[in-house]
């Protein structure tokens, strides 16, 4: 038998070739797992080839969910190949290195000057910042910030500085909790309801202010529904409070996602430094800021609002180098690929990627509040100031959705978005009161595990607490989120839910026998969806409605039966009212 390729090839060992030794190891396949990788649990004792190793990782990876498909993340998962060319050739660079990568910290402080200049900081004025791994961290700087100058005060006043508390509410994202137990500071959670569309209320906050208060956070883009909390307003009431008690209280907002959605789709509000007592903003570059993870960002209003004492100088990596991360080294690669996207869109193609997104998130909402089925807890597609689910603000949304598809404009332009509520381009969503009523055992858990037979990843939990007797969905649209996105996601929605109510009285096997035929069209099937329920609609018209858009996407069951005879849906009286299913087939 041949021991290399030189003796299978003639000609080829003369070339210089052909000289490796083909090897039981060299083997990607059929060389057998190595004794050493099969114990997870020991580091390796031998080494591998490189294509074994990678093959191993890149072959286990699969099992993965697609990120395109992953509707509960928030953070990017696409980037042009040029952004991806800078990433791959910048991997080595250590950011913190700036005496050795001059050129990178440059870069880094242009990009401070443009969230400067983005959020309204005042004009002329140095950006003070810093980018971090993610808007976790710079949450927890802005919150040790506060804390610092509130105990700077105290200490100033000979007043007692061990019970510091910091106010905000209970749908915040976990890195505010996490800031306020790492740093000894008392927690004080703001009770959230459907009054105050399952946010901060904030005249409830006010009430919890005290003289020991450090701050408040106050987030842009809540993560359980989107809504966006209300700084101004906030704001006006600390300034009255300041003005009665003497109680100078600074905001600190929480902008993960909407620190990069709402200065170009609603630019208008007023959340950032234009807000008098916000001293500090944080958000995440990998979420709408495009970029891939890990990368966020902190800007504060002003040099004095972060105390000295945060502010490390080294001198170890050559110069002198000033720091107030928490987290020392991480790669200069995402700051680039930021900065990229900084030059590569600009305003006008953030304000068209936020808008495009903000499109799509409306017609999704509206599409799944027309099937009788789903109602939405956020509240993007409803008019400004028109809040939560009915008949009423049902149809107001989906007649203001219709009547801004003709609206003459660029996609660049933020008009269209000025006659709906402020918020992220995310869907939040569950069962309408009277499908639970009809269908009493219908279960949102089996809906978004049926959703994973095809490919998507939607969550469902519990809203924060004080609201958490409520389960909903959600769907973040992202930059890579079509209209063939939502699309398919609709149809799939309604295949899940329609398999859900047929595993009442068939086995999964049973409901799952006949799937979506391969060639069923989803072209504008969220916007004929959309359309298709315009007008107030008794019981018997719902169930109806709802049997024509399975009609419409081919999800009754197939068979010769069917050819003849549709499946029946009709009530039936059992004690309590219920939903059954008649398969005369």
């Amino acid at each position: 038998m041949a021991e290399s390729i030189g003796e299978l090839v003639p000609g080829l060992r003369r070339m210089g070739m052909g000289k490796r030794r083909m090897t039981q190891v060299d083997m990607t396949y059929g060389s057998g797992v190595p004794e050493t990788t099969s114990d997870v649990h020991s580091f390796p004792e031998t080494s591998m080839p490189a294509r074994n190793a990678y093959q191993l990782i890149h072959d286990s990876l699969k099992f993965d969910g697609e990120p395109t498909l992953n509707c509960a993340t928030f953070l990017t998962t696409w980037m042009e190949p040029e952004a991806e060319k800078l990433i791959m050739e910048n991997l080595g660079k250590n950011r913190v290195d700036i005496d050795e990568y001059e050129a990178t910290e440059r870069i880094h402080r242009r990009c401070l000057a443009h969230l400067h200049d983005l959020w309204n900081g005042k004009k002329g004025q140095e950006a003070t910042g810093t980018v971090v791994v993610g808007s976790s961290e710079g949450i927890m700087l802005g919150g040790l910030a506060m804390k610092w100058r509130w105990r700077q005060r105290r200490q100033a006043e000979g007043k007692d500085t061990s019970r510091p508390n910091i106010v905000f509410g209970a749908n915040a994202q976990v890195a505010l909790e996490k800031t306020a137990r790492y740093f000894d500071i008392e927690s004080r959670l703001v009770p959230v309801s459907a009054e105050s569309h399952y946010c901060l209320d904030t005249q409830k906050a006010l009430e919890m202010i005290d003289e020991n208060t450090i701050g408040m956070f106050v987030i842009l883009g809540s993560t359980y529904t989107g809504h966006y909390e209300n700084v101004m307003e906030m704001s006006q009431l600390l300034e009255k409070l300041k003005a009665e008690k003497g109680l100078d209280i600074p905001i600190h907002v929480d902008g993960a996602s909407g620190a990069f959605v709402a200065p170009f789709a609603h630019p208008d509000l007023h959340w950032d430094f234009r807000v008098p007592h916000v001293v500090s903003i944080s958000t995440s570059g990998h979420k709408f800021g495009l970029t891939y993870p890990g990368i966020g960002w902190v800007v504060w209003r002003a040099p004095e609002f972060l105390p000295d004492g945060l502010t490390f100088e080294l001198s170890y990596l050559g110069g002198v180098e000033k720091t107030f991360t928490l987290n020392f080294s991480h790669p200069a690669c995402f700051m680039l690929a930021q900065y990229y996207q900084f030059i590569r869109f600009g305003r006008e193609g953030y304000a068209r990627v936020m808008n495009a997104c903000l499109y799509h998130a409306r017609l999704l909402s509206v599409a799944l509040e027309a099937t009788g089925v789903y109602q939405c807890i956020s509240d993007i597609h409803r008019p400004r100031g028109t809040y939560g689910f009915s008949e009423e603000t049902r149809l107001a949304a989906s007649g203001l959705f219709a009547d801004t598809l003709n609206y003459p404009c660029s996609g660049a332009d933020p008009a269209p978005n000025e006659k709906f509520n402020f918020g992220l381009p995310e869907v939040a969503f569950r069962f309408t009161d009277w499908f639970i009523e009809q269908h009493p055992k219908a279960n949102q858990d089996v809906v978004t595990t049926l959703m994973r037979v095809r490919g998507w990843i939607i969550p469902n939990y519990p809203l924060p607490p004080d609201a958490n007797r409520l389960r909903v969905m959600r769907v973040v649209i992202k930059e890579a989120s079509s209209e063939d996105f939502v699309n398919r996601l609709v149809r799939d929605l309604m295949w899940a839910t329609q398999t859900m109510l047929d595993t009442q009285s068939q086995s999964l096997g049973e409901a799952l026998s006949t799937p979506l035929p391969k060639n069923s069209s989803t072209s504008n099937l969220a916007h004929t969806i959309a359309q298709s329920n315009t007008s107030t609609m008794s019981d018997g018209q719902k169930h109806s409605h709802w049997k024509s858009i399975l009609d419409k996407i081919g999800e009754l069951k197939g068979g010769e039966c069917a050819k003849n005879q549709q499946p029946e849906m009709k009530l039936v009286d059992g004690g309590r009212r219920k939903t059954v299913y008649e398969k005369s087939c």
